[in-house]
């Protein structure tokens, strides 16, 4: 979908502790193996904080920084990957409490690691959809611990990192980032992906602990094939940005920054840098491999690491890439703006 009045007022990103590669390959919680194919220098690890006090502090920062206030917020929406903290629970309404306090409607967003982007897809659809309508709060909260997920082992080749990101979306009023297009494909012949052969349990993490993503990956690749997966994954991926490029009557050359997800850099380097013929310069890898995978908030991260910096420059187009399992892909295409007041946060 194309836009022309949709902004991106600020991202920020909240971190606590970070983990070095060196540090967990002296303990025995990194093998060579994945610090080589990952190329992660460190993580970022939660101090003690769940994963919705990450999230609120983010949405904090971002309020703060871009100077909006809460009866400005027509929408929250917090996107997630693992346990919020608590059962049958609403973790969105706790973002809402402690960094809003408003009463718009706050959704929770489980789309795993595409996560944000499909709430920026959400917000932007209903912030367009009535008059009257002037910002969403958008935020992700992740901690990845055990017993039920092992940050260095449970996906091969990406390592994992604790954060909350938030961002605003606002409309009317220029910011950051003009949102130009925005695009999704889905492709649910793919869910199996991550479920493989084991059976429906009654319970998150019953079958094995902690989850090992790569023994599930091998199953279905082992009924259905390599090149099927491959062929699907790659049409999705490449749907998502052909369309976004189009609706923004951009081409892939004219992008000056893109925004990808932390994977390792192995799994990076064959998805997108050499299928896209990427500079690494032009992504903001150098600073993800200092936080790790930070489950549905790379993008919002990315973002805020380039306002914060002042990397992205007036009039730059930039580009954000998303895929959670199940399968979905989501692309942006935005211009950036200028550095928002304050700055962005990291």
């Amino acid at each position: 979908m194309r836009f022309d009045d949709l902004y991106i007022a600020g991202a920020a990103v909240h971190l606590e502790d970070r983990d070095t590669v060196e540090e967990a390959l002296r303990d025995g919680r990194c093998d060579e193996r994945t610090a080589i194919r990952s190329g992660i220098a460190s993580v970022a690890v939660s101090a003690g904080a769940s994963a919705p006090e990450l999230a609120v502090g983010a949405a904090r920062q971002v309020l703060e920084r871009t100077d909006t206030h809460p009866t400005d917020i027509d929408l929250v929406l917090h996107a997630t990957v693992q346990h919020q903290g608590h059962d049958l629970w609403a973790p969105a309404s706790y973002i809402q409490r402690y960094a809003v306090g408003n009463r718009c409607p706050a959704i929770e967003i489980k789309q795993l690691s595409n996560g944000g982007m499909a709430a920026l897809e959400l917000a932007s659809g209903y912030l367009v959809g009535a008059r009257g309508r002037t910002a969403a709060l958008l935020t992700t909260g992740d901690v990845f611990g055990k017993p039920g997920f092992d940050r260095w082992r449970s996906d091969p080749g990406t390592v994992y990192g604790d954060a909350g990101t938030a961002l605003v979306l606002g409309r009317g009023h220029p910011g950051f980032a003009r949102l130009c297009s925005l695009v999704t494909v889905s492709d649910a012949d793919l869910e199996q992906m991550h479920r493989g052969r084991d059976p429906f349990s009654s319970a998150p993490f019953a079958v094995r602990q902690p989850i090992d993503l790569g023994l599930l990956q091998r199953a279905f690749i082992e009924d259905t094939g390599r090149s099927y997966s491959v062929a699907r994954i790659t049409a999705g991926q490449d749907e998502a940005l052909k369309r976004a490029l189009a609706e923004a009557d951009r081409t892939l050359a004219d992008i000056s920054w893109f925004v990808l997800p932390n994977f390792g850099r192995g799994r990076l380097n064959s998805a997108f840098l050499r299928r896209w013929s990427i500079p690494e310069e032009r992504t903001t890898w150098q600073w993800g491999r200092s936080v790790g995978h930070l489950g549905a908030g790379d993008q919002f991260a990315g973002l805020a690491f380039l306002a914060e910096s002042g990397r992205a420059r007036a009039g730059e187009p930039g580009l954000l890439f998303g895929v959670g399992a199940g399968f979905t892909w989501s692309c942006a295409v935005v211009e950036f703006m200028g550095t928002p007041p304050g700055g962005a946060g990291a």
